[in-house]
């Protein structure tokens, strides 16, 4: 028999042992407690922070002219689709103003795809090219599955942003499915375009995608008018392998509206004649500006230097209008529609360079968007924004810089003039002004360098402090004389 003491003293060690672990159990469960609702919390805070980086981007279905559509808008701009009818971006709203061409007389119908027939909705779209009935390898053009087959859509929605993806069908004579998705990120009015041409057949095919984007030309006053102030810039080529630097593919050839402007710019000024107008660019954007509303958009795109372009050219300008005819003794007559005079628009179209693809494989076209002001004084665009007078910086004689000119900015924030001494040395950074894609910025202000200026660069700084780019750069001129 034990002895009553060490029968105590193993009482003892088993309770204080027993003791210790269910203070550890207890305290590793209050530990698993803690971690679960930290992860929990945790948890909730990431899909809070999701939704709040969603707050200003929504998809919806609404009604648009009698189609159901799907919107995607944040607070900058909003994105008008109807999937039923080629995928199409019927509409772009941006600060109430309405870009895109809808033709009316086909509003809010659904119409059997054709190869025979080509039924315009207006809006954007994706074509293919080579284009005519020549053979298997040009397409036809008309709506067909590529033009007007019913896309599937889904929504796309993220802590970026929010946006649609949008899959058309297998069309079984050029071999190609299309896909794209049109995404907003929620703090500027930037718009991301990313298509994919697939080879869904069992051999191989070779195509080139092309943007075509329909920008309504009436006049908002009278619909019977066009108007007489919409204008489509692109650089022209240096090196271009067109006679005159463009290519009159149709229409007139001594056309008083297009021309290469002293500044390298292509331009075409918006007139109801039937024209389309093929420009070799390699600058990588295109702008259709409004100088009546002071609205433009500029589509930019990745231009490929050593790929084939379908005929050579990048960016194409179709002019909507009365089709001009010649009889056999030279005299010019005008050939309206079957149902009247033609309606109003200008086409803006950016081609990809040629895909040969095998079967399964597919190829990319990129394009961003960016809606902005500026007017028919138009100088160009770089990576911050549109140029409408161009920077001018004169030196005072008490060492102040005058800045003027004249922009559109792609993102809202503020321009930072960085100033640069004779030995090109920085001699720091001024803040000039707030800036809004919404509204035209005009110059005429002055600022005090931290030395004398000998040349200066205009960025524009977004909200979160991200530089995006110049607007100009340019020598600080003495101020002349009286």
């Amino acid at each position: 028999m034990a002895d009553k003491s060490t029968v105590l003293k193993c009482s003892s060690k088993w309770s204080a042992r027993w003791f210790k672990q269910i203070v550890k159990a207890v305290f590793a469960l209050a530990i698993l407690f803690n971690i679960g609702n930290a992860i929990l919390i945790f948890g909730q805070t990431t899909t809070q922070t999701k939704a709040a980086g969603n707050a200003e981007c929504r998809i919806e279905s609404v009604d648009f002219k009698g189609w159901k559509a799907q919107r995607v808008s944040n607070r900058w701009v909003q994105l008008t689709f109807v999937p039923q009818t080629g995928g199409r971006l019927m509409q772009v709203s941006f600060n109430g103003h309405d870009y895109l061409f809808v033709n009316p007389k086909l509003a809010g119908q659904h119409l059997a795809t054709t190869e025979d027939h080509w039924f315009n909705f207006g809006g954007d779209k994706i074509w293919l090219l080579p284009e005519g009935d020549d053979d298997e390898q040009h397409w036809r053009g008309n709506s067909d599955l590529i033009d007007a087959g019913e896309f599937t859509f889904r929504k796309l929605s993220d802590e970026k942003g929010c946006g649609i993806e949008l899959t058309g069908p297998p069309d079984p004579h050029t071999g190609i499915q299309i896909s794209r998705t049109i995404r907003l990120e929620p703090n500027s009015p930037q718009i991301a375009f990313r298509v994919s041409m697939k080879n869904v057949s069992g051999h191989p095919v070779e195509w080139s995608m092309q943007s075509v984007s329909q920008y309504d030309t009436g006049n908002s006053s009278d619909s019977t008018k066009r108007n007489p102030d919409i204008w489509g810039f692109t650089p022209a080529n240096p090196s271009s392998e067109y006679l005159n630097r463009y290519h009159v593919r149709t229409g007139p050839a001594e056309n008083p509206s297009a021309a290469v402007r002293d500044n390298g710019l292509f331009s075409v000024h918006y007139s109801h004649v039937a024209a389309e107008l093929w420009i070799d660019s390699t600058a990588g954007w295109v702008a259709v500006v409004d100088g009546s509303s002071h609205y433009a958009m500029v589509e930019r795109f990745q231009y490929e230097e050593h790929k084939t372009y379908p005929g050579k050219a990048s960016v194409i300008f179709w002019t909507n209008g009365t089709n001009l005819h010649f009889d056999s003794e030279g005299v010019a007559t005008g050939n309206d529609e079957p149902n009247g005079m033609p309606p109003f628009y200008m086409e803006a179209e950016i081609n990809s360079p040629m895909c040969r693809l095998r079967p399964g494989e597919a190829c990319q076209l990129e394009t961003d968007w960016f809606p902005t002001r500026a007017d028919s004084e138009f100088h160009g665009v770089t990576d911050a924004g549109t140029i409408v007078r161009p920077l001018r910086a004169v030196r005072l004689a008490n060492d102040k810089v005058k800045l003027s000119g004249s922009f559109g900015v792609f993102f809202p924030g503020k321009l930072v003039a960085h100033f640069y001494n004779e030995r090109g040395s920085s001699i720091g950074a001024v803040t000039v002004t707030e800036v809004s894609p919404n509204t035209l910025v005009v110059l005429d202000t002055e600022t005090t360098p931290q030395g004398k200026s000998a040349r200066l660069s205009l960025h524009l700084e977004d909200q979160n402090g991200l530089d995006r780019g110049a607007l100009g750069e340019v020598s600080s001129r003495p101020e002349e004389a009286p």
